[in-house]
């Protein structure tokens, strides 16, 4: 058993990019990952998500320092960590991304484009051999527990067996 941390301390929002990382390194995809990006279309109010990853795109926007709407591809897959406002997953709707994770109260929620609209799933398009929401779990409880380096060490371990 791993000693209790301060209930204040928990991981930051960097142990996303860091899972999210671990689990594209794992499955042998290319990536590139950014953040933040600001996402802004003439005829819509800005956003802003806390990470943003390149998966089947990652091509058109390999070493560039801008992203440009007009031009360049959405992110595939944002993560949004929700914790004084609350995104609505339909502000990504004029982007067309297709895959939005919402993290409120550290529960993950995977959104979907589908048609015209986000549809709440139980996988990741991006992973679709691994149980994202146990995964997130179980890595989350080894941050709050311990730290978020040892959680990803692990992680890495579980996958690597697998």
């Amino acid at each position: 058993m791993y000693a209790q941390r301060n209930p204040v301390s928990r991981p930051s929002g960097e142990f996303y990019i860091y899972f999210i990382n671990t689990l594209l390194d794992h499955s042998g995809q290319e990536y590139e990952a950014f953040t933040p990006i600001t996402m802004e279309l003439p005829e819509e109010s800005g956003i802003e998500p806390d990470y943003c990853f390149y998966i089947n795109n990652w091509e058109a926007i390999s070493g560039k320092d801008r992203i440009n709407r007009g031009i360049d591809p959405s992110p595939d897959l944002v993560i949004e960590i929700d914790v004084t406002s609350y995104t609505d997953v339909n502000d990504y709707l004029p982007y067309g991304v297709p895959e939005v994770w919402l993290l409120r109260k550290n529960q993950l929620l995977i959104y979907q484009l589908q048609d015209e609209g986000y549809t709440l799933e139980s996988s990741s398009r991006y992973f679709p051999n691994i149980n994202v929401f146990e995964v997130v779990r179980d890595c989350l409880q080894i941050a709050y527990e311990r730290n978020t380096s040892f959680a990803i060490r692990q992680l890495r371990q579980k996958l690597a067996s697998q």
